[in-house]
C-alpha cells in the first residue's frame, strides 16, 4: 500500500518556518468545535464578580424594596432623635425572626435550584436519546447485501432532520412560543381562488421539518409530541424492511420513550408554579422583618441603622430574587439554562453526522462513516 503524504508534506503548504506551517494548518480547521456555543465565553470578564451590578445580577429586581426599607428606617431614626418617639421593641425578637426568615429562604432557594438542576439533567437526557437514535438510524438503516433506494435514503434523511428539529421545538414549547415553527401568514400564502392557506416554515425549521407537515398546537397537541409519532413510524418501517431486528427496534422505542419522559418532566417544572400561599407569606415575613429590625437597633445604632437595615434587606431580598429566577429555568434570564446555545450545539452535532452519512452513501459502494478512503 502506498503511504499517504502527511499534512506537512502537502504541496499546498508553502515552505517556511515551523510556525508558518502550523499557522497554515490551523487555517484549514473549521471555526467550530464541540460545545462551541455552550462553553465559549465571548469576552473575558472586565470586573470581578463582587463588583458586578448589572449583567447577570439581580439588583434591579430588589432595588425598590431595599430603598423602601431604607426610607422607613430613616423615618424611625428621625422620630427617635428629633421627636423622641421610641417603639421600645426588644432586640431579642430579631434572632427569633431571623431564624424563621433564614429557614424559609433556604427552603425556597434549595427547591428552586432543584428545579433548575432537574431541568438541565432532563435536557441532557433528551440530547442523549437524540444522539442514540441518530446514530442507530444512520448506521443501521440498511440490509446487509442490499442497497437502499433513493426513496429509502430520503426517508432516513427526513427522519434524522426531524430529530434535529426536536430540541428547538421543545425549547419553544417550554417557553410557550406556540406556532414558532411557522412564519406569519401573508397574502401570498392564501390561494386567491380556493381560499386555501399554505403555511410556511420559519427559516430555523425550513430545512428540518418535512414538507406538508401540519401543526395541531391550536388543537392542544404540542409539536414535539407530534414529531415523536414520525420517529416511531420510521422505527416501524425500518423493522418491516428488515433493517432493525426486534430487540433493536424495541431499544430504539425505549430511547424515544426516555425522550418523551424527560420532556414531560420539563413540562412539570415549567407549568407547575411555586405555591402562591408560600410566596405571599414569604414576602410578608420579609417585609415584617425589615420593619421590625430598625425598631430593635435604632437605640444603639442611630443613623447607622439605615446602612445596617439596607445591607440586611439587600441580602435577604437578593436570595429571594435568585430563587424566583431559578424556578422557571427555561426562559431568557441571564441565570436560566442557556437553551439557545445547547440546542444550537446539538443541531450542529447531528448535522455533521448526517452530512457524513450522506458522503458515505455516495457512489455504488457504501463507505465507512468518518473514515478516509485508503
Amino acid at each position: 500500500m502506498t503511504p499517504q503524504p502527511s499534512l506537512l508534506e502537502d504541496d499546498s503548504i508553502s515552505d517556511g518556518s515551523a510556525q508558518d506551517i502550523l499557522s497554515q494548518l490551523n487555517a484549514r480547521r473549521h471555526v467550530t468545535f464541540p460545545y462551541k456555543n455552550t462553553s465559549a465565553r465571548r469576552k473575558p470578564r472586565r470586573w470581578p464578580l463582587v463588583l458586578r451590578f448589572i449583567k447577570g445580577a439581580i439588583h434591579s429586581h430588589i432595588v425598590l424594596p431595599v430603598i423602601l426599607h431604607a426610607m422607613f428606617t430613616a423615618l424611625v431614626v428621625s422620630s427617635d432623635l428629633f421627636l423622641h418617639f421610641r417603639a421600645d421593641m426588644p432586640p431579642s425578637i430579631v434572632p427569633s425572626l431571623s431564624i424563621v426568615v433564614g429557614l424559609m429562604l433556604v427552603f425556597r432557594n434549595q427547591s428552586s435550584y432543584s428545579r433548575f438542576w432537574d431541568g438541565r439533567n432532563n435536557l441532557t437526557a433528551i440530547l442523549t436519546s437524540l444522539r442514540n437514535l441518530t446514530r442507530s438510524f444512520l448506521c443501521c438503516s440498511y440490509k446487509t447485501g442490499a442497497t437502499i433506494t433513493e426513496a429509502e435514503s430520503a426517508d432516513i434523511e427526513r427522519t434524522v432532520r426531524v430529530l434535529m428539529a426536536l430540541p428547538s421545538t421543545i425549547k419553544n414549547s417550554l417557553r410557550s412560543e406556540w406556532g414558532a415553527a411557522w412564519a406569519p401568514i401573508t397574502s401570498q400564502d392564501i390561494d386567491r381562488y380556493s381560499g386555501a392557506i399554505t403555511p410556511r416554515l420559519n427559516p430555523e425549521y425550513a430545512q428540518l421539518l418535512p414538507l406538508g407537515l401540519k401543526g395541531h398546537e391550536e388543537e392542544g397537541l404540542s409539536l414535539p409530541i407530534e414529531l415523536t409519532t414520525l420517529i416511531e413510524s420510521f422505527i416501524k418501517r425500518g423493522h418491516d424492511r428488515g433493517w432493525f431486528h426486534a430487540p433493536q427496534a424495541s431499544q430504539m422505542t425505549v430511547q424515544l420513550n426516555t425522550l418523551v419522559d424527560a420532556y414531560g418532566k420539563m413540562e412539570t417544572i415549567r407549568f407547575t408554579s411555586y405555591p402562591i400561599a408560600i410566596m405571599i407569606h414569604q414576602r410578608q415575613v420579609l417585609a415584617l422583618f425589615g420593619a421590625i429590625l430598625p425598631l430593635a437597633i435604632v437605640e444603639e445604632s442611630h443613623w447607622w441603622s439605615i446602612l445596617i437595615v439596607s445591607l440586611v434587606m439587600f441580602t435577604l431580598y437578593g436570595i429571594e430574587a435568585i430563587a424566583s429566577q431559578l424556578e422557571d429555568p427555561f426562559g431568557y434570564d441571564k441565570n436560566d439554562i442557556n437553551m439557545d446555545a445547547i440546542v444550537e450545539d446539538a443541531r450542529i452535532e447531528l448535522s455533521v453526522m448526517l452530512s457524513e452519512w450522506k458522503r458515505s452513501n455516495e457512489g455504488p459502494i457504501r463507505k465507512q462513516m468518518f473514515m478516509e478512503e485508503m
